[in-house]
């Protein structure tokens, strides 16, 4: 076999294992194309009726709780009442695993929950009646500030997966994480193994902008540093509502440190109560997002810029009059 036979035969080889491999990086590079192929594989054996093709694609969890015997006469009643599935809208992230498809039948119009484990088998399946697209606005009208006193690191903040670990979360998006450190940059004191030690605890959290509180989560224990609690994501938390449309979400606060209620009318600066470690925390800091509605999980992210930023990095500080912080900037109110 001569050199250039060779090559040209392993050119074509590499080519399907390089489209593979394309194809692989784009999925990752879009969280929402994992539960597409999924949901047209499932579109596709509804409306050819090949109901232990649907089995296929369920965890064993999901076998056991829908099995054939119940899954085919359910889905023969779905098609005889609505007809044969017509289109299907991009999928709506709600949660890590979680997306949302609107799905128009011939006579009706469903938003299809689907939810995916880690092997991409569908662990949860829910017809719902379809949501009104709540508006979100390109950018806010709201003047916010930061909510806080003194330098705080942002450890996550950003328009990309790489520059904010919330970024495939659609009502996070453009969250932020915040901790306090000193001026040689450290959060902690000691070992960091207790909150008291980490500069961020108790610290007091401010409102970002005048409103009206319309949720107040109280009650939740602040967690040991390194232990998590994602069974009460948000642990303590603040929602204001600044204008129609414009939401502040604050999270972790300090167990029963929460100095304001439901009903209440806040000012710009205001205590609201003091930083901690509830929630799916690690560490104590603050979480800020701003989200189109005071219901969480219907939420959509808005890029938020803030007023009278004083920002610090590589050993350079500078004053910015709008500024949307991210990860790494060490920022204060000017």
């Amino acid at each position: 076999m001569n050199r250039s036979y060779w090559m040209r035969l392993c050119h074509w080889k590499l080519v399907p294992i390089i489209l593979v491999l394309l194809a692989v990086i784009a999925m990752a590079e879009d969280p929402g194309e994992r539960f597409k192929v999924v949901m047209d594989r499932l579109v596709d054996a509804i409306n050819r009726e090949d109901y232990p093709r649907i089995q296929q694609d369920f965890n064993k969890e999901m076998l056991d709780a829908f099995p054939l015997s119940a899954s085919e006469p359910f889905f023969k009643d779905l098609t005889a009442r609505c007809g044969k599935i017509k289109s299907v809208a991009a999928p709506r992230l709600v949660a890590p695993g979680t997306a949302i498809f609107q799905t128009h039948f011939d006579g009706a119009v469903f938003d299809v929950k689907l939810v995916l484990d880690d092997r991409d088998k569908i662990a949860g399946l829910w017809l719902l009646a379809p949501t009104s697209q709540i508006p979100a606005p390109e950018e806010h009208t709201t003047v916010l500030k930061l909510p806080f006193e003194g330098q705080w690191l942002v450890l996550w903040g950003g328009d990309t997966k790489e520059l904010n670990q919330h970024h495939d979360v659609p009502n996070q998006m453009y969250a932020f994480d915040f901790v306090r450190v000193d001026s040689a940059g450290n959060s902690f004191k000691g070992q960091g193994t207790q909150n008291e030690d980490y500069l961020a605890f108790g610290q007091a959290v401010l409102s970002p902008a005048d409103g009206i509180v319309t949720d107040v989560i109280q009650g939740v224990r602040d967690n040991v540093p390194g232990s998590m609690n994602p069974f009460s994501a948000l642990g303590n938390a603040v929602f204001i509502k600044h204008r129609d449309y414009e939401v502040s979400v604050l999270a972790h606060f300090k167990q029963n440190s929460i100095c304001v209620k439901v009903g209440d009318e806040v000012k710009q600066g205001q205590l609201l109560g003091l930083c901690g470690n509830s929630g799916n925390s690690s560490e104590p800091h603050i979480h800020y997002h701003l989200q189109n509605t005071p219901i969480i999980q219907d939420g959509t992210g808005i890029k938020c810029v803030f007023s009278g930023v004083e920002v610090s990095r590589d050993s350079k500080t500078r004053t910015e009059e709008r500024y949307s912080p991210i990860k790494g900037d060490i920022v204060a109110n000017k």
